[in-house]
């Protein structure tokens, strides 16, 4: 019913492994309140963060669960630090530990993995929630296509951890343009737009299409089809079991998982929002990783705002809210999404 700095060469052979499944949970995080790290074209790294601790030891590893690493430097509580490129040896990825004087620790990266056949491929980690805790780095994904990805990119999946693929493409896209990823990666399909169950929706299919033609019209967009798209992804009954398949699948995964559609930016987008929301991060958060597509893909024009919005308000217009959505359009449990909480949140 509608409802209408400098790295000392001494601690090289510290470096971890890659990626253990069933690691420990990286330490208590409660004293950061912001924390980024990003990579330049030149390989270097620029951190900051802030907390309430008078200093705070970076150290970088590449295994996001390790204790001891290489020492890059520190600084005060709130501050920022310059690893310049060539500091590090040639590695997949490179994490970095934030330990404050006070014992908590934060694990960071540069969200974008840089892969050349797939620029949108990029790491859901590294945001703060509402309440204070933060999405662990290194353990979903979300990307474009997979179909071109180069022998070394595929090793990097191996690397990474990453353990299962979700392909939410439909069935011509998956035929003309297959995943190639390295053995060892479970392939789950996760057809958004499939009709083998059936063509079904939450509300009259075209009551959606006339409000949302009407809205797009109303509200401006560059992209009226786009625009009009976007609700279907929330009542439609074959996108419910796609992204319930989706985050069934990343709560069950003991390993690192990677979501993907076409472009990484719709199907994609919107799967991430979901995601992101439900683990509680601000809705501002998820709207700025949702527009990071515009960035990633070199098209500042691939995503607009009112889309993603388009959908969040079919969401609240048929559930009464994203929670509602989540446990009714999607049908997820408590458990479901107690394991989501569980294995995502620091």
């Amino acid at each position: 019913m509608r409802r209408r700095t400098l790295l000392g060469a001494a601690g090289l052979a510290a470096l971890a492994a890659p990626v253990l499944a069933g690691a420990p949970a990286f330490a208590g995080t409660g004293g950061f309140t912001a924390a980024t790290a990003t990579r330049d074209t030149t390989g270097a790294y620029r951190l900051a963060w802030a907390c309430g601790a008078a200093r705070v030891t970076v150290t970088a590893t590449t295994d996001p669960y390790a204790t001891t690493g290489v020492a890059v430097g520190s600084g005060a509580g709130t501050g920022t630090l310059d690893v310049p490129a060539g500091a590090l040896p040639a590695a997949t990825r490179w994490y970095f530990r934030l330990v404050a004087d006070g014992g908590d620790a934060l694990v960071v990266a540069d969200r974008s993995l840089g892969f050349a056949s797939a620029r949108n491929f990029r790491d859901l980690g590294g945001y703060r929630t509402t309440d204070g805790h933060w999405v662990r780095t290194g353990l979903a994904y979300r990307s474009n296509t997979l179909a071109s990805l180069s022998d070394g990119e595929q090793a990097a999946l191996t690397a990474l951890g990453i353990t299962r693929d979700v392909d939410l493409r439909n069935v011509q896209e998956r035929h003309d343009d297959p995943d190639r990823i390295p053995p060892g990666v479970t392939y789950q399909v996760a057809d958004v737009e499939d009709l083998t169950h059936g063509v079904g929706f939450h509300d009259g299919a075209v009551l959606t299409l006339v409000e949302a033609v009407a809205l797009g019209l109303l509200g401006g967009t560059g992209n009226l089809g786009q625009r009009v798209a976007y609700p279907f992804l929330v009542d439609f009954t074959g996108a419910d079991r796609a992204y319930r398949g989706l985050l069934t699948a990343l709560a069950g995964e003991p390993g690192a998982t990677v979501f993907h559609c076409s472009s990484g930016k719709d199907r994609t987008g919107w799967g991430s929002a979901v995601l992101l929301s439900l683990l509680g991060v601000p809705r501002a958060t998820v709207e700025a990783d949702y527009l990071a597509s515009n960035t990633y893909l070199g098209n500042p024009t691939a995503v607009e705002l009112s889309w993603l919005r388009a959908a969040f308000d079919e969401a609240d217009s048929l559930y009464g809210s994203v929670d509602g959505y989540l446990r009714q359009g999607l049908a997820l449990d408590d458990a479901t999404i107690g394991a989501l909480r569980t294995k995502f949140l620091a």
